[in-house]
């Protein structure tokens, strides 16, 4: 019953996210808001309403470990996991707003809640200092948009209503539909969480793992699915930088809007475990820093930095296994990675960067 309950759960997330994100995205361009806009809210912070769901319903009935470890491990799942399988379908172009702006902020907010964790918590006021912070970025973005020009806009409009199969027609042209599909996506989505984090906590108990684990594997990458199905069909699709913005989108608004609201209703501070003050916040936060490198040189993502990423994840979730289970691996594996592969790794991206800096700057 436990699997049952799982299966179900995840799938009432997955449709009730496909649901919110195709009404949304039709209702906001039935009444003309920049498409834009929509790409960069709607459709990334719909990917991440599974993210929402359990977070918030894990907040609220104590399982703060699941709740943080749904958000942080959600974000390393989609930059590692879905922009590495992205770009090993083609390699992703890089917008440079992106680069200048978006990027930045995400690190900036991933930096700030490693500063708010410090003290082994996340208090309502915190959490409602997140929630402020991600509606200020929603306004920025707005009042940048209304200064694009005409001919950007249609570029945007185009890609979007590409990806999302076209401009609001058919069944769906309505506002009244529109608007009851957010409606079914919202329940479905309540549901699915509710079953979701239930059996989650079962999991967790049977295996003997603790909730902070099952967060940030399972239940990150079962959330995660919508911005895999979107990011993997732009990308297939040959899309621009949706399946890049999508992505730090999503980002943004897990860790401003998703802990904002879920420090906000949880009955006391979300206390941070120190397993994640030792290590995967700053996985997390290193994971954001690496992306520039990485969009900056060509911008654009290689099928072979789409692999490093993969590999890395894959790293990531074997140091959790090695990790929960005590392996004797453990101890070599740590070493490896922190000794040579990390640094290794971090040396190449900064030469790679600043030899495309220079090019860059002898070509103009």
């Amino acid at each position: 019953m436990t699997i049952l309950f799982f299966l179900l759960g995840l799938a009432a997330l997955i449709l009730g996210a496909e649901l919110l994100v195709r009404g949304a995205s039709r209702l906001a361009l039935s009444f003309g808001i920049s498409p834009l806009v929509v790409g960069l809210t709607v459709v990334a912070f719909g990917t991440s309403s599974p993210e929402m769901a359990v977070s918030v319903q894990s907040a609220w009935s104590g399982q703060v470990d699941l709740a943080l470890g749904n958000v942080v491990g959600s974000n390393i799942f989609n930059v590692l996991f879905i922009l590495g399988a992205s770009a090993l379908i083609v390699p992703l172009v890089v917008h440079q707003q992106l680069i200048r702006q978006e990027v930045p902020v995400m690190i900036g907010a991933s930096l700030l809640l490693w500063a708010l964790a410090a003290d082994g918590g996340i208090s309502r006021w915190e959490g409602g200092l997140l929630a402020g912070l991600l509606a200020g970025y929603t306004v920025l973005i707005i009042r940048q948009s209304r200064r694009e020009n005409a001919a950007t806009q249609a570029e945007v409009q185009a890609e979007y209503q590409e990806a999302f199969d076209g401009p609001p027609k058919g069944w769906d042209a309505h506002w009244g539909v529109q608007a009851l599909l957010i409606l079914a996506g919202l329940a479905l989505l309540v549901l699915g969480a509710h079953w979701l984090v239930e059996a989650a906590v079962a999991f967790a108990r049977h295996l003997g793992v603790s909730e902070l684990v099952i967060g940030l594997t399972i239940v990150a990458a079962g959330t995660s699915l919508p911005e895999v199905a979107t990011s993997l069909l732009a990308a297939a699709r040959g899309e621009r930088d949706i399946a890049v913005g999508n992505v730090v989108g999503s980002n943004l608004f897990n860790i401003l809007g998703v802990l904002g609201l879920s420090a906000s209703v949880a009955p006391a501070s979300l206390a941070v475990a120190p397993a994640m003050l030792a290590f995967d916040l700053p996985v997390m936060v290193a994971v954001a820093v690496a992306c520039l490198p990485i969009f900056f040189t060509g911008n654009l993502i290689a099928r072979w930095e789409g692999g490093l990423f993969l590999a890395f994840y894959a790293a990531y979730v074997a140091y959790l296994i090695l990790h929960a289970s005590q392996h004797a691996a453990l101890q070599p594996f740590s070493a490896v990675m922190g000794g040579y592969v990390l640094p290794l790794t971090a040396v190449t991206l900064a030469v790679l960067a600043a030899r495309h800096w220079r090019a860059a700057r002898g070509a103009q």
